[in-house]
């Protein structure tokens, strides 16, 4: 089993810790690179740790949560090999999965309750890269 990256600013600190409890629940295993309250942070510094160690295979797939999700997004979209997707509902999950191979589920703190949150992460995490005609594209993704 994989280990799953977590990360998030102090806006998104409450989602991630939830997620944590769902993640513990299934007992599934996962580094969290902060932040660890919701004490003002910014969003790179902790985008970049799980993005780094997504780069040197320490952990697949990871999730992020800022208050939009936007920053956090960006940030880790700089990394080479990450395809971080915001996510604010499940269908969004399930084809940022199967058509685009996202190996980060972002999602917009401010933005979701624990029921959304909960129904985002386990179409992420129940839906399988479709391949195929998806493949190509995928591919022409890094610089």
């Amino acid at each position: 089993m994989h280990m799953i990256g977590l990360c998030s600013d102090h806006a998104g600190f409450k989602t991630k810790e939830f997620i944590k409890q769902l993640l513990d629940q299934k007992g599934l295993p996962y580094k969290d690179f902060g932040t660890y309250s919701e004490e003002s942070c910014d969003y790179p510094d902790f985008a970049h740790l799980l993005g780094y160690a997504l780069e040197r295979g320490e952990v697949y797939p990871g999730i992020a949560v800022c208050g939009s999700g936007v920053g956090i997004n960006i940030a880790l979209n700089k990394h080479q090999g990450v395809r971080a997707a915001l996510c604010w509902m499940p269908e969004i999950a399930r084809l940022s999965r199967a058509h685009n191979d996202a190996n980060v589920l972002v999602i917009p703190g401010r933005f979701t309750n624990n029921k959304e949150t909960t129904e985002i992460v386990e179409a992420f995490f129940n839906t399988a890269f479709e391949g195929g005609r998806h493949q190509k594209r995928v591919d022409k993704i890094p610089l």
